[in-house]
């Protein structure tokens, strides 16, 4: 396996900026894309951070990608809406999206938006936050289309994305609960780390082309390809079908067939539930019940001592003190880092310094 290198990271941070601002993005975007990616590094989650920058670097120069794009609302019926995401950077497209749902959910309690044609939008995790800042609990469906990653339960070739589902409570006093994982066995994009770094996968994720079980990430990435497999078996390909159908399809999204997809493009369409817990008029209710019950839930004995019993959002916050001032970035990584300021050093004559002079910078 490749070693890592550390990159400090208000360093890297403002590195992601400015390659965004060179690539034409305004300053806003940039910043916000910035922001997002390095978060993802910072929760843990190498899968959905600076590592893809030199996707959307692709996705620009093949003209898929749109920097500076606006929702367009298609459907708004109040509580229950459908916007158009025109291909735009989905760290600013979510943004919006997001924007507009607390608006409503603070006006009338709970809204529905379904989102759709956006460029990645990165960790959903991180939109889920957002509503929790607002005081607001969401439940986000994602869909994912490209290139067919995840083969169904009993398959052995690719048929569904990554599909994540996402669930964010806000508490008064204490950290808020976060779940945010992919309905497949693991991210892509932690397939994507692993090759990078020239180690193996976990076993139990991924199958070769001959729908063999295997630990080689190379079969995602080099032909013949293989497939990764679903969460839990039969219950995450479940769970991906209805991230297509109920997080896309119903309200004009698309699934990732062959004849819909836009390759280098990466695309999501989302649907969240943003509602505001107080309108329930228990919540003195919940923050007792929930500070009981995750107790009683911590009180069980533990397979290792050493070892604590984390609830959903603890190892983001674990990781966050962890990678404060610097992130660990394997070789592999930075070297498409390197190669996304390069291709946007021709594109746009600018004069970006590769990434890599960050280490020990």
């Amino acid at each position: 396996m490749e070693a890592e290198v550390l990159l400090p990271t208000a360093k890297t941070q403002a590195w992601v900026r400015d390659l965004w601002l060179a690539a034409g993005s305004t300053a806003e975007e940039a910043q916000r894309v910035a922001d997002h990616l390095v978060a993802a590094n910072l929760a843990g989650h190498d899968s959905h951070g600076i590592g893809m920058v030199g996707p959307y670097v692709r996705s620009l120069l093949a003209d898929e990608l749109q920097l500076n794009q606006h929702i367009s609302v298609i459907t708004d019926t109040d509580t229950l809406l459908v916007v158009e995401g025109n291909r735009g950077m989905g760290q600013t497209i979510a943004y919006q999206t997001m924007e507009l749902a607390i608006e409503r959910a603070r006006q009338h309690g709970v809204v529905i938006i379904g989102l759709r044609n956006s460029h990645h939008l990165g960790r959903v995790g991180h939109w889920a936050e957002q509503a929790i800042a607002a005081g607001l609990a969401s439940i986000h469906f994602t869909n994912v289309v490209s290139r067919p990653l995840v083969a169904p339960h009993g398959g052995a070739q690719g048929r569904f994305g990554t599909n994540p589902f996402t669930v964010g409570l806000p508490r008064r006093d204490a950290p808020p609960i976060l779940l945010d994982f992919a309905s497949s066995a693991i991210a892509v994009g932690k397939v994507r780390v692993a090759y990078n770094r020239k180690g193996q996968a976990p076993a139990g994720t991924l199958l070769d082309h001959a729908g063999q079980p295997t630990t080689n990430p190379a079969v995602m990435y080099e032909e013949p390809v293989g497939a990764l497999l679903t969460a839990a078996g039969h219950k995450g390909y479940a769970l991906a079908m209805v991230c297509d159908l109920l997080g896309s399809a119903l309200f004009g999204g698309t699934t990732p067939q062959p004849s819909r997809l836009r390759v280098p493009g990466l695309y999501n369409n989302m649907l969240a539930i943003v509602f505001d817990p107080s309108r329930f008029g228990a919540g003195e209710h919940f923050e007792n019940e929930a500070r009981e019950f995750i107790a009683y839930v911590q009180s069980a004995r533990r397979t290792a001592p050493d070892a604590p019993i984390e609830v959903p959002g603890d190892a983001e916050r674990r990781y966050r003190v962890e990678r404060a001032s610097a992130l660990p970035v394997d070789k592999g990584t930075l070297r498409t880092l390197d190669e996304a300021a390069q291709a946007i050093n021709q594109l746009r004559g600018a004069k970006l310094a590769p990434a890599s002079d960050l280490i020990g910078a």
